[in-house]
């Protein structure tokens, strides 16, 4: 940046040089403002990839260029503007210093001219310079800047924005923009540039083509406008010379004619919009103007025409206004040939449905309808001649579009709007009034009720009301006949009906008079109608008609005088009809109300004499509905205030016949409303009340028979309103209702046993059951409301017998039952209502119970179709209340009874609330049934035979089942708790069993079940704390109040929660014993219930579990196998998850006994078990745990057995199957965290795997173990499931966790799996293993040695042999040196290599101690004797011969490391035992025995060379003839140890003649025979004899090459020795051998023999011939 900063951009110097050179400059500001605009770019880029987050640091750098401006302000601004001319600075710096440039112009106003005038030459080019995108932005902060500058240098900016603003010569976009700017911040300042500005951008508009441009001359010009008018508004503020508007809309005019014609032709949406934008301000300088205002016209159609192109609507409509509403102004009228493009145009807009794309289309039609009120104004006529033509078209559109506009210039309140224009108006509307559909009428209607809104009240009466009249009969004639299949009728219809009811209610209460007619209309409208949503509008119209009549203020309403009376129909029948309407008073918008006025205002022509109390209890209920709504009022208390009103009503006109005809009235009325209907209902509470008035008795009676006779029985809300009636009647009338019942029921009884009442009623014929049904609840009702004194007499006979008569003598269906029960209850009541009945014995109570009771055990055990059941329940609780008593066993029986019937019913539907409701009922009647029969029987035995009895159904996988089984047990609870106490205490472990069996409820989905459960854990706890004088103290009481609380949450977890502290709670209460219990009792349940009920079964066992963990020890098995045996049918993950996690805790705190119950388990591992123990991989330190606790298992097989002296150790020495813990440990190694190395357990399980192994191919591998545990195995393992096969397995997957690849690698490629599970190989294979792992995994080597330290020291024999295999790699190794442990090695081996009764573990620790001259050299002069010792060891007694050859191999390491003097004493034996070696049977020890004699030539000295010579001597035949082994490494061996030995000697013609020729072996070896027998003959000839006497006794050896080897030998001895040497041998001896093999097999060996035969046969006759005297 500095070496940019000093190369300035040659073409900005030269542009800005004319102002002069830059003042001084401080380089270090320049550079500090460097640095921060380098921190500003550096955020703005990581903000733009990480977001607005990083916006700190960008600011602070901003808010210190700031700060540092305000002390020297020039020094920044120069360093600011020198960044500027930088060349190649990026857009995002540009635009970070012009905003730092606008905040320092803020801060610092007026600042140096010099500084201001290079800043605004700057500014200016870069904003004029817009190559690409980006430069906008840098175009527009330059701009800006400017705008920032011109506030206190506004000549410096104004003049270079001039400069470049020429005429004829369009500028650069952004010198508009930025002209715009400063007109609208410098409106004084900038007036007089204004008219030169326009008129240069005048001459510019025909150079500018491009769409941008255009919009950026309209935007330019539209502020242009503004600033003016601002200017015209403020003239007097203005200190620059006065511009008029005139002269201001003389400049304007041709460039708005210029757009208008030209540039509002333009093919682009967004010029036109710029173009429409703009005309509203200049058209608000050129409308005042007389001259051009009538020029502006003249352009209309070119605006009009713009409504049929893309642009929107409402700009265009807005002019139009505009102009519209000046015209009207300025009373400057419009040229007539316009005035119907004009209507027409904006008509269609109203009458069409607005195009998708139009946005503001509502706004467009606000506009439209103030641009007709303008034409209304100024030419009302020729507008609503245009309405006229347009409503004479058919189109509904047209119709209702035109009648819309009517309306909004009838409503517009303006006084210019003359009553001819309303005249006008009506006319067109009249036109319309045959139209009959929908929208049109609705049209109509509200032009109506808008004449009377405005004040044209007399325009509308005669048609209008007409009118009115006719819709509101039409459209509730259309609303009550109507039919499904017109829905979308049936809605515009409503919306007629509605601004009918409007209109209604606009007319009636602006009109000060009326006609008659229109009264009479809306009051039968009231009696005739059944649309019930008019009769609210309707009752307060006619009210304010009424108010209007009684005082007189319209003459003309067709009232006589000035009474306060009306025309009316019969009082009591509006009265009735009222009353009865005002029983469901929110109906149709709150009618009670309306009718309630509408009776206060005729109170006088209804009834003088109720007219005072009226005006008293009417407003009364006014209040009492204004208070309510209809969700808050009470339908009941509602109805008694209403029988209150008629009781206070009917008291004013006792003595007359005024209530006998309302009853009438109310009679005749039953059949006009439907049934049910809360107003029918009311009706015949309503008529039973009139009646009991009645002081007739014998019209009473008549009224009561007709009523009985023209009921319709088979509808149920017209039977039980005409029962109630009679029970109402029954208060005041009881002995004439019931001789109305007895003569019915004669009159029917002649005709019973056929029944044919139904010829009775033709319209609806009765069912016999159906009278029946009512007859009983009719006698039933009258005992409920007859006073008390005469019921005693009636209630046993006649109304109890009547109600059992009629129940048994009928077919006894449901309703009947329903009906029979019902009247029980009501007798009953009734009877328990009286006072003192201590004497009373209920006479009918036996069979009624025998009755009810038969009716329960009928009902369908799992369908509720009817109230049958809970009405039974009920009406057995209420006789139980009677005597005489029930007994115990009766007791017992009803409540079995009960409860089956009930809890095994199925849930009613979601939508079937009726049925909803039966279960309710039934459920509440069982609680009483069940309240009322416990009481008696209450004891710890019945209470656990009930809590037995209910069980079942509290663990019914139903929901509903439970909650009711739930709900009946909190009743027994509280019941035994409340009478029982702490009388008999529960039995040891009842507790917790009756705590599991609820307490998985408290999760229940149910709310009820939930809170139930709980109330009966509560219950419980009280009972068992009062009974075992338990520390159960307040804080408890309230922790558990307020897990009640959150268990009426919905939220399942919240729910959860609190249940899981619930058991927290009650955890500390139970004992070890409740405790076991309580969870068998959860673990038993589990499954039983849903998802819900488990996971709270297992939290409960898991909190249990954790809090009392400790104190179980002796319980653990007990739990464990409770969990264990219930795991494998529990099927959901989650609660498998948890119940595993208990046994987890467990294992956490009693290891050994959980490891010991797990490994108990039979093979193969369950999948139950083996989630257990992937639970137990998923925590790494407890799965570490565990398997150091299954290596313990592993390991206690090959260490001494100790005696237990813990429960734990019993536990931990209890027997397992190995197979198991092998299974186990290899799952944990599977699937335990990859991540996890194992490298502190690698060597122990490496070596415990080995030992398995070993054991397995030992002979312990049956073990006793395996058979005692296998027993339990249902079927034969896999073939993969042995002990062999797991093991191998499990040593796979832990090399692969420890991440070596190499020795993963190896092992594979040498095959050591294969040698490991072959038990031939095993050995070779273990020390294959240990070979690799100490080339691949050094850090393992230490603790693996320890391991095998510890092995060795084993009784058990496999494991010795083991880890002997294993150290003798490691003593090929430093490792045991570089660990100190090479002596304990060494004595362990010595050891193990006096272990007579194995040779393998003698083998193993003879090669291992040979291996320390491998692996320790150093150390072997150390332990030279005990080596030697031990290996000389075995090479005497009885030992096997691989034991021997390993001596010696362990020997000839052993003396690489040692001189001869470190050999001592032993160098003699070795040498002695080594040559006894040499004609061994066995070719491995002939093998050793050689190396190790050649070995021992090596090492022999001064000392020890004569002793040594002796032994070469005496071993020289063998070496010679096993030169020709049968085998070829023994006969290698043999060769190079004869080599070593030939310089004993002493003849250095034989050491040249051994082993330099090219010739075979066979051949050389001849060669030095014939050599040496040559050499032996001419000095020592006595011991070339003993040579052939040695070399016979070969001749018998096993082999054949050694006897062909021994004849050749022989041969040449014969032929080196003289003859005086050989007359001395026993040839005869030696003859009789050769000849013998000459019958051998082989024929090499009679090849040879014959050879030599020939040889001894040349010898004796040359020996014959030499010697005179032959041979002896």
């Amino acid at each position: 940046m500095e070496e940019a900063a000093t190369e300035l951009n040659e073409d900005v110097l030269g542009e800005t040089e004319h102002l002069g050179p830059l003042e001084p400059e401080d380089d270090g500001t320049f550079f500090q403002v460097t640095n921060l605009l380098n921190i500003m770019d550096s955020e703005s880029a990581k903000t733009d990839t990480t977001g607005p987050g990083l916006d700190m640091r960008k600011t602070l750098a901003s808010v210190i260029i700031t700060e540092k401006a305000t002390t020297d302000p020039c020094v920044v601004m120069n360093a600011l503007i020198r960044c500027l001319q930088v060349p190649e600075i990026s857009t995002q710096r540009k635009v970070n210093i012009y905003n730092i440039l606008q905040e320092i112009i803020q801060q610092e106003g007026e600042m140096e001219e010099r500084c201001i005038q290079r800043l605004v030459a700057i500014a200016s080019k870069q904003m004029r310079d817009i190559t690409e995108m980006e430069s906008f932005e840098t175009a527009e902060v330059a701009s800006e800047t400017l705008v920032a500058l011109s506030r206190n240098h506004f000549s410096l900016v104004m003049y270079e924005l001039q400069h470049h603003l020429k005429p004829l010569n369009l500028t650069d976009e952004f010198v508009i923009v930025t002209l715009a700017k400063l007109a609208n911040g410098n409106v004084f300042e900038f007036m007089p540039y204004m008219g030169i500005t326009l008129a240069t951008i005048f001459t510019m508009l025909r150079l500018a083509n491009e769409a941008k441009m255009r919009q950026v001359i309209c935007s330019a010009m539209e502020t242009f406008c503004e600033t003016v008018q601002f200017y015209l508004r403020h003239l007097e503020d203005s200190l620059y010379p006065v511009m008029t508007e005139d002269q201001f809309a003389m400049k304007l005019f041709p460039m708005y004619r210029y757009f208008v014609t030209v540039w509002l032709r333009h093919q682009d949406l967004e010029v036109k919009l710029g173009v429409i934008k703009s005309l509203r301000p200049m058209l608000s300088l050129l409308l005042p103007n007389d001259d051009l205002r009538e020029q502006v016209y003249d352009y209309i159609p070119l605006l009009l025409a713009e409504f049929q192109g893309g642009l929107e609507a409402l700009f265009i409509t807005q002019v139009l206004r505009q102009i519209l509403e000046a015209s009207v102004t300025t009373n400057t009228p419009i040229p007539p040939m316009l005035l119907h493009p004009i209507f027409t145009e904006l008509h269609v807009q109203v009458c069409t449905k607005a195009p998708a794309q139009q946005q503001f289309s509502s706004q467009n039609l606000m506009e439209i309808v103030h641009c007709f009120i303008a034409l209304a104004r100024s030419y009302p006529k020729e507008l609503m001649k245009f309405f006229f033509s347009q409503v004479e078209m058919s189109k509904e559109a047209i119709r209702v579009g035109t009648l819309a506009l009517i309306r909004a210039v009838v409503s517009a309140d303006d006084p210019k709007m003359n009553i001819k224009t309303i005249y006008l108006a009506i006319r067109v509307v009249k036109n319309t009034l045959s139209d009959t559909r929908s929208k049109v009428r609705m049209a109509i209607l509200r032009i109506i009720g808008q004449l009377v809104l405005s004040g044209f009240q007399e325009k509308i009466k005669g048609w209008g009301l007409k009118y009115v009249s006719v819709q509101l009969t039409l459209s509730t004639y259309k609303l009550t006949n109507r039919r499904e299949c017109f829905y979308q009728r049936d809605l515009e219809e409503k919306m007629v009906h509605k601004v009918t009811m409007d209109t209604v209610k606009i007319i009636t209460s602006s009109i000060s008079g009326m006609t008659n007619e229109f009264w009479v209309r809306l009051l039968c409208y009231i009696m005739e109608t059944d649309y019930t949503e008019a009769l609210t509008p309707i009752c307060i119209s006619l009210t304010n008609l009424a108010e209007n009549q009684i005082h007189g203020k319209d003459t003309e309403a067709g009232m006589a005088g000035k009474s306060k009376h009306v025309d009316l129909p019969a009082p009591q029948k509006l009265l009735a009809h009222l009353l009865v309407l005002m029983s469901s008073p929110y109906k149709g918008e709150g009618r009670g109300i309306a009718m309630l006025n509408l009776l206060r205002t005729l109170s006088q022509s209804i009834a003088p004499s109720m007219a005072d109390m009226w005006e008293q209890e009417i407003p009364l209920l006014v209040q009492y509905l204004e208070e309510h709504t209809e969700f808050t009022w009470n339908q009941k208390a509602w109805e008694d205030k209403l029988i209150q009103f008629l009781r206070n009503s009917l008291k004013k006109t006792r003595g007359t016949s005024w209530s006998l005809r309302l009853s009438k009235e109310l009679n005749n009325q039953i059949e006009t409303f439907d049934s049910p209907s809360l107003e029918k209902g009311f009706l015949y509470r309503a008529l039973g009340f009139t009646l009991g008035m009645g002081l007739e008795a014998d019209r009473v009676e008549v009224l009561l028979l007709e009523l009985l006779y023209k009921t319709d029985y088979s509808n149920d809300f017209d039977r039980e309103g005409v029962i109630l009636c009679f029970g109402l009647c029954a208060r005041g009338q009881v002995k004439t209702v019931l001789n109305v019942l007895h003569d019915f029921e004669e009159r029917i009884q002649e005709s019973e046993q056929s029944w044919q009442i139904g010829a009775w009623r033709k319209d609806h014929p009765w069912r016999r059951e159906t009278v029946k049904s009512a007859l009983m609840v009719m006698y039933s009702c009258v005992s409920s409301y007859c006073h008390p004194q005469m019921l005693l007499t009636h209630v046993d006979s006649p109304i109890t017998a009547k109600i059992i008569h009629h129940f048994s003598s009928s077919c006894q269906d449901i309703s009947l039952k329903m009906a029979f029960m019902k009247s029980v209850v009501q007798v009953t009541n009734a009877i328990k209502g009286i006072k003192d009945l201590e004497d009373f014995h209920f006479t009918h109570k036996s069979a009624l119970t025998s009755l009810i009771t038969a009716i329960i055990k009928a009902e369908p055990p799992d369908l509720l179709a009817s109230p049958v059941r809970s009405m039974a329940m009920d009406a057995l609780s209420q006789l139980s209340t009677l005597k005489p008593f029930y007994s115990s066993e009766e007791s017992i029986e009803l409540m079995d009874i009960s409860i089956h019937t009930v809890i095994s019913l199925q849930p009613p539907g979601e939508d079937n609330e009726s049925v909803k409701t039966l279960f309710a009922n039934a459920l509440s009647s069982l609680k009483k049934l069940m309240e009322g029969l416990m009481q008696r029987q209450l004891d710890p035995r019945g209470l656990q035979e009930t809590v037995h009895l209910l069980e079942k159904w509290i663990l019914s996988e139903k929901e509903w089942e439970r909650e009711r089984a739930m709900t009946l047990h909190l009743h027994l609870m509280q019941i035994y708790v409340q009478s029982i106490g702490v009388c008999i205490p529960l039995k040891l472990g009842q507790f917790g069993i009756l705590v599991g069996l609820i307490a998985p409820c408290t999760c229940d989905v149910h709310r009820r079940t939930r809170l139930a459960s709980t109330s009966v854990l509560s219950s419980l706890l009280d009972l068992h704390v009062s009974q075992t004088c338990s520390l159960w103290g307040t804080s408890k009481e309230q922790e558990l109040e307020k897990c009640k609380e959150d268990l009426q949450d919905t939220d399942m977890d919240k729910i959860s929660r609190a249940s899981s502290r619930i058991a927290k709670v009650v955890c500390p209460e139970f004992n070890c014993d409740e405790v076991v219990s309580l969870i068998q009792k959860l673990c038993e349940n589990i499954g039983a219930m849903d998802l819900q009920h488990d996971r709270a079964a297992v939290t409960w066992i898991g909190i249990f579990l954790q809090m009392r963990v400790k104190e179980l020890e002796d319980k653990v098995a007990e739990i464990l196998g409770a969990i264990l045996v219930h795991l494998p049918v529990v099927d959901h993950p989650e609660v498998r998850r948890h119940l595993i996690e208990g046994i987890l805790l467990l294992a956490h705190y009693h290891q050994e006994t959980v490891l010991t119950s797990l490994l108990r388990q039979p093979l193969p591992m369950e999948s139950h078990l083996t989630e257990v123990w992937l639970a137990v991989a998923e925590n790494m330190p407890f799965a570490r745990t565990m398997l150091r606790g299954l290596l313990g298992r592993l390991q206690s097989r090959f260490t001494a057995r100790i005696n237990a002296t813990s429960k734990a150790d019993i536990w931990r020495l209890a027997a397992v199957d190995p197979l198991m813990t092998l299974c186990t440990v290899r799952l944990l190694m599977e699937k335990m965290d990859q991540d996890d190395k194992f490298p502190d357990l690698f060597p122990d399980l490496l070596y415990i795997f080995l030992l398995q192994l070993g054991s397995s191919h030992g002979p312990e591998a049956a073990s006793p173990v395996l058979k005692t545990w296998r027993l339990v195995h249902t079927g034969p393992l896999p073939q993969e499931m042995t002990l062999q096969r797991v093991t191998i397995k499990s040593m796979q997957l832990l090399v692969k966790r420890i991440d070596r690849e190499p020795l993963e690698q190896a092992l594979e490629e040498q095959s050591v799996w294969s040698l490991l599970e072959n038990g031939g190989t095993f050995l070779e294979g273990v020390s294959l293993m240990a070979r690799l792992c100490m080339q691949n995994a050094e850090s393992y080597m230490q603790r693996l040695a320890e391991l095998v330290l510890t092995g060795m020291g084993s009784e058990v024999l496999s494991c010795c042999i083991s880890s002997t295999a294993i150290c003798v790699e490691f003593m090929s190794d430093p490792v045991l040196h570089q660990e100190k442990l090479l002596r304990p090695v060494v004595l362990m081996l010595a050891k193990g290599t006096g272990q007579d009764k194995d040779e393998t573990l003698q083998v193993l620790s003879l090669r291992a101690l040979g291996n320390m001259a491998l692996g320790a050299p150093r150390k072997v002069k150390q332990y030279r004797k005990l080596l030697l010792e031990k290996c000389l060891g075995s090479l005497r007694g009885q030992v096997s011969g691989i034991v021997m050859a390993e001596g010696m191999e362990a020997l000839t390491k052993i003396l690489t490391e040692l001189r001869e003097g470190d050999i001592g004493s032993s160098f003699e034996p070795i040498s002695e035992q080594c040559r006894a070696f040499f004609d061994n049977e066995s070719k491995l020890i002939r093998l050793k025995a050689f190396i190790l004699f050649g070995k021992l030539a090596k090492v022999v000295g001064i000392s020890k060379k004569h002793f040594f010579k002796g032994e070469v001597k005496r071993g020289w035949v063998s070496l010679m003839l096993h030169c020709q082994d049968p085998c070829p490494s023994v006969a290698q061996a043999c060769s190079a140890t004869m080599f070593q030995c030939v310089h004993f000697w002493g003849w250095k013609s034989l050491e040249s003649s051994f082993g330099h020729s090219n010739d075979s072996i066979n051949d050389q070896m001849t060669v030095f025979q014939t050599n040496m027998c040559s050499v032996l003959a001419q000095k020592k000839p006595a011991i070339l004899c003993g040579f052939l006497l040695e070399t016979t006794i070969f001749m018998k050896s096993n082999s054949s090459r050694i006897r062909i080897a021994a004849c050749a030998l022989a041969g040449i001895i014969m032929k080196q020795l003289s003859a005086h040497y050989l007359k001395k041998m026993d040839l005869v001896g030696l003859r009789n051998s050769l000849q013998d093999l000459q019958l051998d097999s082989d024929a090499g060996v009679r090849r040879a023999a014959l050879e030599t035969l020939k040889v001894l046969n040349s010898c004796t006759q040359h020996w014959l011939l030499a010697s005179p005297r032959g041979l002896p």
